[in-house]
């Protein structure tokens, strides 16, 4: 039985998960438990679209999912209402904690998770902000939320490219699909490829650079287009 591997980019994978779902079902409550069991649940759809004629021969390896785990600490003065802010106060916060511990509930999903840099992270202005800002409007326009506190990530990048090496060269599985952005795993990718394993990139429908064609083996994606397209997948 051929085996396949699914590595999830955390950071990238909730952000696109959330927005997708804001568009094509605005009204469905996505909480960390339901996320969670989608994640699994989309393992048999990521095979199948990657693997349209032969996904009855396959089987799962494992789901690896990588983030940074949420710690505590004061971000200092809100720059808006000068109210002090803490991070484990935020939504995201929450919503991360709950979410890795619903995934170590879930059977085949290895959580893989970095670190969080908050003391060196910064306010940031949303894009909307920055937008608005641009079209004339002052700081005194802005909403208390167009301004919030950014932090970097740090180990994720890393872990992912470490565990797509590990798992070519121990040939533990011949198809690795990578749910990511347009991040830098083409060292990772080629180092799969030369070790005869079918690289599948799920970019969640975001745009990517046209020269990483040449290093991945397909395109797909499982969630629905926002744009309405059709699935694809390029063999």
């Amino acid at each position: 039985m051929m085996k396949t591997a699914i590595l999830i980019d955390g950071g990238f994978f909730v952000r696109r998960y959330q927005a997708i779902k804001a568009r094509v079902a605005p009204d469905e409550e996505v909480t960390a438990e339901t996320l969670a069991r989608d994640i699994s649940a989309s393992a048999f759809r990521w095979i199948r679209r990657a693997n349209p004629h032969g996904y009855r021969q396959r089987e799962l390896y494992r789901i690896f999912f990588y983030d940074c785990a949420p710690e505590r600490y004061n971000a200092g003065p809100h720059p808006i209402t000068g109210e002090i802010v803490r991070v484990e106060d935020t939504i995201d916060f929450a919503f991360r904690e709950a979410l890795h511990e619903q995934l170590r509930r879930q059977r085949k999903v290895a959580l893989r998770l970095g670190e969080l840099h908050v003391k060196n992270g910064d306010w940031t202005l949303s894009r909307e902000a920055v937008r608005r800002l641009r079209a004339g409007a002052t700081l005194d326009d802005l909403e208390p939320s167009s301004i919030f506190y950014k932090v970097k990530q740090a180990g994720v990048d890393m872990r992912i490219g470490l565990d797509i090496a590990s798992i070519s060269q121990q040939g533990q599985v011949d198809q690795i699909i990578l749910v990511a952005g347009d991040s830098d795993f083409v060292p990772a990718a080629k180092m799969a490829r030369r070790n005869g394993i079918d690289f599948i990139l799920d970019p969640m429908w975001n745009p990517i650079r046209p020269e990483l064609n040449e290093h991945i083996d397909g395109i797909c994606s499982v969630m629905p287009n926002p744009h309405g397209e059709a699935g694809r997948r390029r063999g």
